[in-house]
């Protein structure tokens, strides 16, 4: 319980403030990744639900969805976006990228990343069909999560200290094992066949931009893992938008 605890703290803005923890428990609480997922995915499904039953217009509700979720996330992953957007626009090297992902300050390249980000929701959130929507709300919320424990297991950590630090030297086989069991089996149950293509993209293309941040920089960061949710949450509802042509087209 105490792992589950430790995933909500850092990927949500619920006030735990769990303090006193060992490192096994934090390496475990990337086990729960999905779960809090699968959490925020249903948060947003009932606040669509509701919101349709008040009536609001659907660009309406999929503009608050999107807030709502940079909320509960306390926007800390598009903090992640626009470092790395700075960093790696940037054309320095590897030990200046890695000050400037540093930099509480945010660049104009920072700037049209979180716009991008931010209007490419709002653009795939009105793409997606009704009926389809639900199955695309939860499954963005999972697999962009699960994203990076794939991340954490594949590559190393670029820093000599750092949060994310603190859960990749704990990571081992089986809990990446268990972590990526958990997010197939919800995959197929949400969405069946259609659910398992959409994991599969979003591995390939988390692991093909972990690859490229790891050449670049030597491994991933904080920033960098923050940058890969944002990112695979757009690749989810693009491959739902795709595959739903496929499927009811």
């Amino acid at each position: 319980m105490s792992s589950l605890l430790l995933a909500l703290q850092f990927l949500t803005t619920l006030p735990l403030k769990i303090i006193n923890f060992s490192d096994k428990k934090m390496a475990w609480a990337l086990v729960y990744f999905p779960i809090v997922g699968l959490f925020l995915g249903l948060m947003l499904l009932g606040l669509n639900i509701l919101l349709s039953i008040l009536g609001a217009s659907s660009v309406v509700i999929n503009i608050i969805l999107v807030i709502v979720l940079i909320i509960i996330t306390g926007g800390m992953h598009l903090d992640g976006v626009a470092d790395t957007a700075d960093a790696f626009l940037s054309g320095k090297g590897k030990k200046e990228m890695l000050e400037i992902m540093r930099d509480s300050h945010i660049g104009v390249m920072g700037v049209l990343s979180l716009i991008s980000i931010i209007l490419l929701k709002i653009g795939l959130f009105s793409s997606v069909y009704v009926s389809v929507k639900p199955a695309a709300l939860i499954l963005m919320c999972i697999l962009s999560r699960w994203s990076v424990v794939l991340a954490m297991y594949l590559f190393p950590y670029a820093r000599q200290e750092g949060k994310a630090k603190l859960f990749i030297q704990g990571m081992n086989l089986k809990i990446f094992v268990i972590s990526t069991a958990v997010a197939v089996v919800c995959s197929f149950l949400i969405w069946r066949i259609p659910g398992l293509i959409v994991l599969l993209t979003v591995a390939l293309c988390a692991y093909a931009i972990g690859k490229l941040v790891s050449q670049k920089i030597g491994g991933v960061t904080g920033d960098t893992l923050g940058a890969t949710i944002e990112l695979m949450e757009i690749t989810v509802l693009l491959t739902v938008c795709m595959t739903q042509e496929l499927i009811c087209g």
